[in-house]
């Protein structure tokens, strides 16, 4: 098993695929979003968290249709969302699945790293959070129900 996110990479939302070892040194807060769900809302606090620690906390957000299919739209349509609604900056990816045969590398990695409520790996719903430290370490995961201004709380510490 790869030991850091930074020995992934992944296609962002243009198609271009991107190395996470360009992150490197840098505090990661990762999350499976949704344009239609009862939790997008939290995009909101998500980009306060990217604009506020700039340079040092990114935020890479990885749609994904496997719950509630609250995210049937294209890289384009995904993309007009984020930014009319959000004015969303932090960097998006292509829509990926979290869980199942083809759930992607990257999320594989970070349920085995830090699995679940009683142990489970499996992603339960959008918005799930996976914080990642300087070293490219997966250091805790957030429930849906885990709101981004309770998050910035605790990102001091791995500052």
């Amino acid at each position: 098993m790869k030991k850091s996110v930074y020995e992934y990479s992944a296609k962002d939302i243009n198609g271009t695929e991107i190395n996470l070892s360009q992150y490197k040194g840098k505090v990661l807060l990762i999350v499976n979003v949704a344009s239609k769900c009862g939790f997008t809302p939290q995009y909101k606090g998500l980009e306060e968290i990217f604009e506020e620690y700039k340079g040092e906390v990114v935020v890479l957000g990885f749609p994904c249709n496997q719950f509630g299919a609250q995210e049937a739209g294209n890289a384009e349509e995904i993309k007009n969302f984020c930014s009319l609604t959000y004015d969303v900056k932090f960097p998006l990816f292509e829509k990926i699945d979290v869980n199942g045969a083809n759930a992607h590398p990257l999320y594989e990695f970070l349920k085995e790293a830090k699995p679940g409520l009683l142990g489970t790996e499996g992603i339960k719903w959008n918005f799930t959070k996976f914080l990642v430290n300087k070293n490219g370490e997966v250091v805790k995961r957030y429930a849906p129900t885990d709101k981004p201004e309770d998050i910035k709380k605790e990102l001091a510490q791995y500052l």
